[in-house]
């Protein structure tokens, strides 16, 4: 991949699940460093295209191509894919009785760097990651969100990917069930991820996570596909004039 390449290249992707067409043609570049929105209603398509990208079997891709730094990775599995530098924050983080949030992470780390990472090393890492996100130190002994509030369960997300340095981070409707506290330090989370070296796919139905998290693009997805693109003054239109607009606006252009 050089400078001028994307680092993500989403070419003309088509995806079903169950036999049903989800994705009908998506088209998406993004460059290292950049930040991207993806916003729309429920249904739109938006989560299917985050879990096509990581692999997910249930997501059968029928035509397109997906590039992440120069490579096809649509024939890769997941875990090939993580160690690339892809990584995904999911909108419902299971629960896993009996696994620590420490060996969890630790076990993440160790995977996707393809190394054991020595213990005193880890640790200082984990613990000025848990700092930057005010997490307390008891939260390394519960089990993986076992129990835990919808705030919890993103920071953990927010802390595995700051561990984890992913080059392209996407993040499904991370928002999701934040109250306005939660919202700002998972907010400042992402912005620290945000660096020239790691770009962000954020993907939201609601404009109030962009007050924090400033896009340079926002797109806009509506029956599997992205029908309007734009700076971050979109997302704004958006909140103002709904997405009923953005179809009205397609309709009378004849699209």
């Amino acid at each position: 991949m050089t400078a001028k390449e994307p680092l993500l290249s989403v070419q003309d992707l088509h995806v079903q699940v169950e036999d049903k067409e989800i994705l009908k043609g998506v088209n998406l570049n993004i460059f290292p460093g950049e930040i991207h929105a993806i916003m729309g209603r429920n249904g739109s398509g938006k989560s299917t295209l985050s879990y096509t990208l990581m692999g997910h079997p249930r997501y059968h891709v029928t035509s397109g191509r997906v590039l992440f730094k120069g490579q096809d990775i649509l024939e890769m599995p997941p875990d090939e894919r993580a160690r690339m530098g892809l990584a995904l924050a999911f909108q419902y983080p299971v629960a896993i009785p009996g696994v620590s949030v420490s060996n969890f992470v630790r076990a993440s780390v160790n995977a996707v760097r393809g190394k054991d990472v020595p213990v005193k090393e880890f640790r200082q890492e984990l613990k000025a990651e848990m700092k930057k996100l005010g997490v307390a130190n008891e939260f390394l002994s519960r089990y993986i969100n076992d129990g835990f509030s919808g705030g919890e369960k993103k920071r953990l997300e927010i802390l595995q990917l700051a561990l984890l340095k992913p080059a392209l981070a996407v993040l499904d409707e991370t928002d999701s069930g934040l109250d306005i506290d939660a919202l700002k330090t998972v907010s400042e989370g992402i912005n620290n991820l945000a660096s020239p070296e790691t770009a962000i796919l954020l993907i939201t139905h609601y404009q109030r996570i962009l007050n924090y998290v400033e896009p340079q693009f926002v797109h806009v997805f509506q029956d599997g596909r992205i029908v309007k693109s734009g700076d971050s003054e979109l997302s704004q239109e958006l909140e103002n004039r709904g997405y009923d607009w953005v179809t009205q606006e397609l309709t009378s252009s004849g699209v």
